[in-house]
């Protein structure tokens, strides 16, 4: 998979940083919601392993008030335009809304993060293959009526991919995201990271994104910020099962672990 100018493989699970551009995110709001603070933070991501810089405008934690697409957009640019210009290292745009995606990728990104699976705004899979860049569909919902979970998430995820297929965006574009953290009770979230192999097995890139998030809060009864090491966990099982990204806040610490793994497995 080719994403900006870099190409990917299923040789290692590779490393998408998380830049915030948001007041009130769950793990590190208000940190990162300058331009400057926003670029030393993404060029400190790249230093320790970040093969992805995914920046955010607006929050999804659980609760979240939704922004304008104006204000969105007016937080992402300037920052994606910064990095874009300082670093030839990929951006992701985290956004479910086609006019925050148009504007992120006219700043330079090189790939739309859907928390939504191109399910909230009908015309977000033609935007994203009329800019013929690679996208990741999150799996989520918006109640817990599973009748069988592990079946219906995957049916859902087809659902995306469908979206994605008829829209024009090439297979080769499409990763996929179970969604931890989304849509799920805790109880379930543990069943997507036992089961992740389940996912891969559907013939596309898979991407976790865990980093922080309450499934390692409550498990370990830790605040937000002393999850690293339950991250981590989850980081290697996805390397383990041949996820092909890790979506991580503490970008030095899980590259090491990974490195670790990769070394492992390659003897």
């Amino acid at each position: 998979m080719r994403i900006g100018n870099k190409d990917f493989t299923e040789s290692r699970t590779h490393i998408m940083g998380i830049l915030n551009i948001t007041p009130d995110s769950f793990s590190d709001g208000g940190q990162y919601n300058n331009v400057d603070a926003a670029l030393i933070h993404a060029l400190r991501m790249i230093d320790e392993g970040a093969d992805i810089i995914d920046v955010g405008g607006e929050s999804t934690r659980p609760g979240y008030i939704q922004i304008s697409e104006q204000e969105e957009i007016e937080r992402i640019c300037p920052v994606i335009e910064r990095i874009k210009r300082e670093t030839d290292v990929p951006v992701s745009l985290d956004t479910y809304k086609s006019k925050v995606a148009s504007a992120g990728i006219s700043a330079g990104v090189d790939l739309i993060n859907d928390i939504w699976g191109l399910k909230y705004d009908s015309d977000m899979g033609r935007i994203i293959a009329k800019a013929g860049i690679p996208c990741c569909l999150m799996h989520n919902r918006d109640n817990l009526a599973y009748t069988s979970f592990l079946r219906d998430v995957k049916a859902e995820i087809h659902e995306s991919v469908k979206i994605a297929m008829n829209a024009g965006i090439l297979r080769q574009n499409i990763i996929l995201d179970p969604g931890v953290g989304f849509g799920k009770t805790y109880e379930q979230n543990l069943m997507v990271l036992k089961h992740l192999s389940e996912f891969v097995y559907l013939g596309y890139p898979v991407l976790l994104g865990s980093s922080r998030k309450s499934v390692i809060g409550l498990t370990l009864d830790l605040p937000k910020n002393e999850r690293v090491e339950g991250t981590i966990t989850t980081s290697v099982l996805a390397g383990l099962n041949r996820c092909m990204f890790v979506r991580v806040h503490d970008v030095k610490e899980n590259y090491r672990a990974l490195k670790m793994l990769e070394t492992i497995m390659n003897v």
